[in-house]
């Protein structure tokens, strides 16, 4: 029997994972990490309930870790299949799928250090050796045309608009001359945004499983350029500097082109700002490279613009950990980008320890926090952060810029499903946490009135049915 079952991202905003299963066949859409709280974590060592052997091939909606970085488990533990993704898809994972094993390496190595870890020497979750083999599975597909992965799936890939290469799958699932069609949202974009297309329309489903990570709110309406503005200016003021989280991923591209418009526009001083990520400035060119995700007027901007509209005037790429300690010595105003943008991990915590016991300092957190991050205790408004192990008083300012989320809020997830024709024979919410799903729910009965359901986890249902 035909058969979907929800493995992850749900009751969280991490760790997507669908099975479809049809005519003998298993596909998996998605194969992410759960990041957040320690349980959460807890998750990605816990074997699946099937053998990853048994899966023939998985089909990824984007490259972020979050949906695509349990791929070197999965591959270490048995999967041998292809992984169908569109070219940029490939290339981000690529930097994404090394970088996040080099992490678990490095995070590996300094709690062995410090001694913090229950596992003695304290083990990565994979290694770079194990990301390495998951990307020789990697087999490219197109941006939008359809494209067949068996004769039990049938793939129709749409723009999602959230980051590079993102997309929402359309997928045709067939068995006993039956057949149905079930839309994989990943992650729905916000609509006129600065680099990136709006979020392409889908008409036909007979089943969707839709993203809800800001499904109980709005973005606010004000202008990141005027928040951004106001942060840094009064933080210069005072000798501070902006620490900002940022995933290496969209966020700090969408961050340098604002901030490069506002120096431009000279309503914030030209200010020292370090990105502080192995893979950000490869991230980047990669921005420029993929042409076919940017909306027209970015385009303009790139073609007549004698700047790379990515860079700001006075930016430093710091590449190694010596480069990335030497930030430390900078004690006059600057901006400090770095991921993780949770804060689950990578250098970003170091800047926190060295720059949140300062007063004059300000944490920028420009998308979502997932419950049980150490991002989410600062928003929250603790005071006391416990980084490898120490206890960091928290003095610096803590704001939040919303405005900067890849991730369509409730109005937006509500215009993106009204592009289908007719209504679903269900609609599945994922993705978000069971507050932020549950708000949801009730806010598509009541403007569309369809069949929802939040499922949890290992939930399964019948795309023929």
């Amino acid at each position: 029997m035909a058969k979907v079952t929800f493995l992850g991202a749900v009751g969280a905003v991490t760790g997507s994972k669908y099975l479809v299963e049809a005519g003998g066949k298993r596909l998996l859409v998605d194969c992410g990490l759960f990041q957040g709280g320690k349980d959460l974590r807890q998750k990605n060592w816990d074997r699946l309930p099937i053998e990853p052997a048994s899966i023939d091939s998985i089909v990824l909606t984007h490259a972020h870790i979050d949906h695509t970085g349990y791929l070197p488990r999965i591959v270490r533990d048995g999967f041998r299949g292809p992984i169908y993704a569109n070219s940029a898809t490939h290339d981000l994972c690529q930097l994404l799928l090394a970088d996040s094993a080099h992490l678990q390496e490095e995070d590996a190595r300094f709690a062995t250090k410090k001694g913090y870890s229950s596992h003695k020497p304290a083990l990565p979750l994979y290694t770079v050796e194990d990301a390495q083999q998951a990307l020789k599975l990697f087999k490219e597909v197109p941006r939008k045309d359809p494209f067949t992965i068996s004769p039990q799936f049938t793939v129709k890939p749409s723009d999602a608009g959230h980051i590079l290469g993102s997309s929402s799958l359309q997928i045709t699932i067939t068995e006993n001359g039956k057949s149905g069609i079930v839309v994989f949202s990943g992650d729905v974009g916000r609509y006129n945004q600065t680099i990136l297309n709006d979020p392409e329309p889908i008409a036909k489903a007979d089943y969707i499983l839709c993203e809800s990570t800001y499904g109980d709110r709005d973005h606010p309406s004000t202008s990141p350029f005027e928040e951004i503005t106001e942060h840094v200016n009064r933080v210069v003021k005072r000798g501070g500097v902006i620490v900002i989280p940022s995933f290496a991923v969209g966020r700090t591209q969408t961050l340098m082109y604002i901030l490069r418009k506002l120096e431009d526009q000279q309503r914030i001083p030209k200010l020292p700002t370090f990105v502080d990520s192995p893979m950000a400035s490869n991230v980047t060119d990669l921005y420029v490279r993929h042409k076919e995700d940017h909306r027209l007027s970015f385009l303009q901007e790139e073609q007549t613009g004698d700047k790379d509209p990515l860079d700001v005037h006075e930016v430093h790429m710091t590449r190694t950990v010596e480069e990335s300690k030497s930030i430390n010595n900078v004690k006059t105003p600057c901006i400090i980008m770095s991921a993780s943008g949770m804060c689950t991990g990578g250098r970003i915590l170091h800047h926190l320890k060295q720059r949140l016991p300062d007063p004059r300092n300000v944490i920028v957190f420009p998308g979502y926090q997932a419950d049980g991050t150490l991002g989410r205790y600062l928003l929250d408004g603790g005071k006391d952060a416990r980084i490898h192990g120490e206890h960091i008083p928290v003095r610096a300012e803590i704001q939040e810029v919303s405005q900067f989320s890849a991730h369509g809020d409730r109005t937006e997830l509500v215009r993106w499903l009204s592009g289908f024709t007719a209504p679903p024979k269900q609609l599945f919410l994922t993705h978000g946490e069971p507050a932020a799903a549950q708000s949801f729910r009730g806010t598509v009965q009541q403007k569309l009135g369809w069949n929802v359901t939040v499922p949890t986890q290992s939930d399964s249902f019948d795309p023929l049915a």
